[in-house]
This record gives structure tokens, C-alpha cells and sequence, in this order.
């Protein structure tokens, strides 16, 4: 991890929360969507297939974990969970929380706009309760 290197449009798009154990965790600049990445910290890895069997059990841990999380703090009805990787070949897990009143549903979030930034109080406190939460739980 020491080596790691973050992609460019991640780093642009994205907030860091923390570093799990596999992975590092953002969180998208984008108030109208509950919506966290795990990024595993390993260079040069596109697809989940390409980590060996230990790491892909700690992504699965990792996000399972993000998830219920998430789910408690932004009192979300569905998880959409999706590496898409598009855009970004760095192989990232989106972790994005749903509900009836959010302005994209119920299609998807991909190509909604622009939305609303977080403010260095709100980061701050999404730190708090995301990322102390999840790092509890390793």
C-alpha cells in the first residue's frame, strides 16, 4: 500500500475517508447520493477476478460492511453495488445508497448531473460515521 497511486478522476471526483485493510475508501462529492468506493490498494488490478482468493474475501468483507453501514447512517431502502470501471479501468466497487425520494430514481445515478458538494463539516462527519465504523470492524 505504501506504493498505491490513486487514479487521477478518482482522486478528482472522490473524498478520502480512510484506509481498510484492502482497501481505500472515498466518498463521491455529491450530496444528492449516499455514495462511498472501495478502492483495493493494490496497483495495477481492473477486475475483482485479478485479486487472489484472500484479498477478494476481504473486498467481499469490506463491502458487506460499507454497506450495512451506509444503510444505517443515510437510512437507505436499497444498496446498488456495482464495479463498472468504464471510465476508470483502476478496479473500484461504487457503493450507493437508494431511496424513493432521491432525485435519480428510480433509474440509475450514472449520468444524473452534477450535484451539490459536501461541506468540510459534512466530510467530517461522514468520516466519522463511515470510516470509524468500517475501520472498527476489522
Amino acid at each position: 500500500m505504501p506504493n498505491f497511486k490513486l487514479h487521477p478522476q478518482l482522486a478528482q471526483d472522490c473524498i478520502f475517508l480512510s484506509d481498510l485493510r484492502l482497501c481505500r475508501l472515498l466518498l463521491m462529492n455529491n450530496k444528492d447520493f449516499p455514495w462511498c468506493i472501495l478502492v483495493p490498494s493494490i496497483n495495477g488490478v481492473r477486475e475483482i477476478h485479478e485479486l487472489n482468493e484472500a484479498d477478494q474475501q476481504t473486498l467481499l468483507k469490506e463491502s458487506s460492511e460499507l454497506s450495512r453501514v451506509m444503510l444505517g447512517v443515510f437510512s437507505g431502502e436499497k444498496m446498488n453495488i456495482a464495479a463498472l470501471g468504464n471510465m476508470v479501468p483502476q478496479l473500484h466497487v461504487h457503493h450507493i445508497v437508494r431511496t424513493q425520494a432521491d432525485k435519480a430514481w428510480p433509474n440509475p445515478v450514472w449520468g444524473y448531473g452534477g450535484g451539490t458538494v459536501y461541506s468540510t463539516e459534512e466530510i467530517e462527519e461522514l468520516r466519522d460515521k463511515l470510516a470509524a465504523e468500517s475501520e472498527a470492524n476489522h
